[in-house]
């Protein structure tokens, strides 16, 4: 193992553990103090890793030890599910939330466990196979702003709508990293167990086990077991399962990425090898292979030499791009058209293999409300008149969705490739045509079309010249 290892199987540290100064009675009644002091809600990060799961648990222990009549301030649990965590993960995450909140209720604590989720326009595969973004990379990591910082912000400013102010806690810690270290230390308030929310004046940070080391977190999930009936010791062979770290909740830009190999998007392209996946495949998970397979797909597409086959010569804005050291090489744009299409029978057929071979037959790696988002931008905005995603869907899954009908009616692909040669005669590009017709299409029965001509005024500003054209 790594730094994950526990402190009762690895060597001895030479980092000092925080039981030599304090007790965890000492932990405990700190929590209290702060619950104690004002009326503010908090708002507690759960990951379902070691880090998370310790603060959960030491907040959870400190609210039990309250008498009942002071147990009067809400705490949420919240964790973001970004529709693309390895599954093992997701049920491991569910299966805790669900038993938090039946063991608040028994308790009596004024704990509730929320799941968030990404707005279906802003889900990765709605960007990625719908939109066209390349997979995120170190240099263009949208999928963290996206699936996670808007996510939780949203959470945060509803709450402080609701409550005023709130205290956010988070199972962040010193020892991993120096630059951690640093950026900690920057937001600390003089004087106070709290930090600067660097976004939100109205939200404050407290970070509990922001002085434990690794083997401090694994001394205190092992002496401790979970008050609301999780398992700390499968947590444990999760870690070894998967030769990981965690994915922690993500609530600004300086949070740390999910990268080295750390539980966490099981598509993730910014890490070179995603170790997690593969050491829950070595340890007996072999219905994991198709997510692997897909990622490393993906992964492929960032070698620099293969993005012209992948991506668009231009821009989502329809304009052409140089780089600016003057190699006159162009920035490429979105992933093609048919790759995306190629991507969602690749991911369907992946899903497919899950249901047949792992441990849920119904287990989706796409929901349908993305397939109906992914369909409508197909058929809106990238000219997809043979309305491809039905007929892939029906293809690889053998059955239907109930899919919705265009009450506008659209065009189909017979109308298309007639248009292609009557455009391919008079040496006019099709796509352009497409586009000027979708528009047209789109402002039918609208009482005020004066938003056509703009819409049209963008459509013919656009790059039409072909690569070849442009680049020789």
């Amino acid at each position: 193992m790594t730094d994950s290892t526990p402190a009762e199987t690895s060597a001895p540290s030479e980092t000092p553990s925080i039981f030599d100064v304090r007790s965890i009675q000492d932990i405990y009644s700190e929590v209290q103090d702060l619950y104690l002091r004002d009326h503010r809600s908090w708002i507690v990060g759960y990951s379902g890793g070691k880090d998370s799961t310790t603060v959960v648990q030491i907040i959870w222990n400190a609210l039990k030890g309250l008498p009942p009549e002071q147990r009067a301030k809400q705490v949420y649990i919240i964790s973001s599910d970004t529709l693309v965590e390895t599954p093992i993960i997701v049920d491991t995450i569910n299966k805790n939330l669900n038993l938090m909140n039946r063991a608040a209720l028994e308790q009596g604590l004024p704990i509730k466990a929320v799941k968030l989720y990404p707005e279906i326009k802003n889900s990765f595969w709605v960007l990625l196979i719908g939109k066209g973004y390349p997979t995120p990379s170190i240099s263009f990591r949208w999928c963290t702003d996206r699936l996670k910082i808007k996510t939780a912000d949203t959470f945060i400013l509803d709450k402080v709508s609701e409550h005023g102010e709130v205290i956010l806690v988070l199972g962040v810690r010193k020892d991993e990293s120096s630059a951690r270290a640093q950026t900690m230390s920057s937001y600390k308030m003089k004087g106070s167990l709290l930090s600067r929310h660097s976004k939100f004046p109205q939200s404050f940070v407290y970070t509990p086990i922001e002085d434990f080391s690794t083997d401090d977190v694994w001394t205190y999930l092992l002496q401790n077991p979970s008050p609301w009936g999780g398992n700390n010791r499968d947590l444990l062979a999760l870690y070894r399962s998967a030769d990981a770290d965690e994915c922690p909740l993500v609530v600004d830009e300086h949070s740390p990425p999910c990268g080295n190999s750390r539980f966490g998007c099981w598509v993730c392209t910014v890490v070179t090898k995603d170790k997690a996946i593969m050491g829950l495949i070595d340890s007996g998970e072999e219905w994991l292979e198709p997510l692997l397979e897909y990622r490393n797909m993906l992964a492929e597409t960032q070698d620099k030499d293969k993005k012209p086959i992948y991506r668009n010569y231009k821009r989502m804005d329809g304009k052409i791009k140089y780089k600016r050291d003057g190699s006159g090489e162009l920035i490429r744009g979105p992933y093609k058209f048919e790759c995306c299409k190629y991507f969602l029978k690749k991911l369907l057929e992946a899903q497919r293999e899950v249901q047949k071979n792992g441990p849920n037959p119904n287990l989706q790696l796409i929901l349908p409300e993305e397939l109906h988002e992914i369909r409508r931008i197909w058929r809106q905005e990238r000219g997809d008149w043979e309305d491809s995603v039905p007929r892939i869907y029906r293809e690889v899954m053998g059955t239907d969705l109930d899919w919705i009908q265009d009450d506008l009616g659209s065009f189909s692909g017979e109308e298309g490739k007639l248009l292609e040669s009557i455009c391919r005669k008079h040496d006019v590009p099709v796509q352009l045509v497409m586009k000027l017709l979708d528009v047209e299409r789109q402002v039918q029965g609208m009482r005020r079309r004066s938003g056509i001509y703009s819409r049209i005024e963008d459509v013919l500003s656009e790059e039409w010249r072909s690569e070849e054209e442009i680049t020789h």
